[in-house]
């Protein structure tokens, strides 16, 4: 009898806090959430002064820059799974502690192999706090209304920290050495150690029957190899390359035996009759297509500002800024215009905006212009942040809460 009022006590004074202090908790995940965008791109501008100190090969180089989106994409599922079973907010700390450990390992790296290991250690955790910060903002956020503003927030700081990662590396490599880029990391992780254990709220979803280790490193590894040969693809690899073809062989057939492993089970990992619903399966589609617009513009954006046009770092950094203010904008806005249009023609016309931005920055040949950059800029932001805004309170609001993790 004690512990049942102990236990039921707990969970009052945690749902309490959770709702009391509802809108610092969206501080907190969005401040987590904008170093693990940061570091998807602030390596972009430092490529060049990572190349001439520690002289890597060309293979490795491309995994210096590949290895934090290719750990932290192929994790995803498991530590989102993983947080649903043991907690979401222990999932998040555990993935602050790693994310600082890794960022001073890579920040004082003294060679390329090193480098590439500390960047994977980030990428394990960049996937411990992304898939948690969402999943805490659903279970924070019950109401629909204020969920909505709360991922309108989320997602614009997704987009703007993949947009300001440039110009932070372009700042800090005009003073410093290119390590400084992760040492940033160090001071805001021991800040937020103490105040997510403060002030985050623990939760769980099901925890009905055994987690499913087996699936969870069967979707790691899938996900590993259908990403890297695509990306083998996208770098000009051979086509029938054993490299390039072997790792998607394999991570395609171990997701379609994740797959089916999912629905015979009673107690999934993945949940995929939510694929069923199809505003749940086309925002997801949808938050994809626009990732992929989003960090692969801001890519081709960055090394055609410096080697085309001759930029520095921080005036590269400087020219993405109208990215940054257009997408922040447009999450500001994200509830207002949701209430008025609904999802679906909201990322009907933030994808009708971005397809206009890139036709005007294809108009970008060696000379530089600043009022059609500006111009292609604002439209992009404004396009993909509207897209991601609809496509993620749709597939949010379709998820049980109890699959929150698996969902994000």
């Amino acid at each position: 009898m004690s512990r049942t009022t102990t236990a039921a006590d707990r969970l009052c004074r945690r749902t309490a806090g959770a709702g009391a202090n509802r809108w610092v908790v969206l501080v907190v995940l969005c401040v987590s959430l904008l170093l693990v965008a940061v570091d998807a791109t602030v390596l972009h501008v430092a490529v060049p002064a990572v190349t001439e100190d520690l002289r890597p090969g060309a293979i490795e180089l491309l995994w210096i820059v590949d290895t934090y989106p290719l750990v932290c994409a192929s994790l995803l599922i498991l530590f989102g799974t993983l947080g649903d079973r043991v907690g979401r907010r222990r999932i998040l700390l555990l993935g602050y502690g790693l994310f600082g450990v890794a960022s001073a390992v890579a920040a004082f790296s003294p060679n390329p192999q090193m480098l590439i290991f500390a960047r994977a250690l980030l990428g394990v955790g960049g996937a411990m706090i992304m898939p948690a910060t969402l999943s805490i903002l659903r279970q924070v956020f019950p109401d629909r209304r204020e969920r909505a503003l709360a991922i309108g927030v989320w997602s614009a700081v997704a987009a703007v920290g993949a947009a300001v990662g440039p110009l932070l590396g372009g700042f800090l490599l005009e003073h410093f050495w290119w390590g400084s880029v992760f040492l940033v990391n160090i001071p805001l992780m021991l800040v937020s150690l103490p105040v997510g254990r403060l002030l985050l709220p623990e939760s769980t979803g099901e925890r009905d029957g055994p987690w499913d280790v087996v699936g969870a490193l069967m979707a790691a590894v899938g996900l590993f190899g259908v990403v890297l040969g695509v990306k083998r693809l996208g770098g000009g690899g051979p086509v029938l390359s054993v490299l390039t073809m072997a790792p998607l062989a394999v991570g395609a057939v171990l997701l379609v035996v994740f797959a089916r492993r999912q629905r015979r089970r009673t107690h999934p990992l993945v949940d995929l009759r939510m694929f069923a619903r199809p505003a749940f399966s086309t925002a997801v589609g949808c938050i994809v297509l626009a990732m992929l617009a989003l960090v692969g513009l801001e890519l081709i954006a960055a090394q055609y500002l410096q080697l085309v046009l001759g930029l520095s770092p921080l005036q590269t950094g400087l020219r993405l800024l109208p990215l940054t203010f257009a997408a922040m904008a447009a999450g500001l806005l994200g509830a207002r215009i949701l209430r008025r249009f609904g999802p679906r023609w909201m990322v009907c016309a933030g994808f009708c905006l971005t397809a206009a931005a890139v036709v005007v920055l294809t108009a970008m040949g060696g000379r530089d212009d600043a009022g059609l950059l500006l111009f292609g800029f604002v439209l992009l932001g404004f396009g993909l942040e509207t897209t991601l805004f609809g496509a993620y309170e749709s597939m949010l609001s379709e998820a049980p809460a109890a699959r929150a993790g698996g969902a994000a």
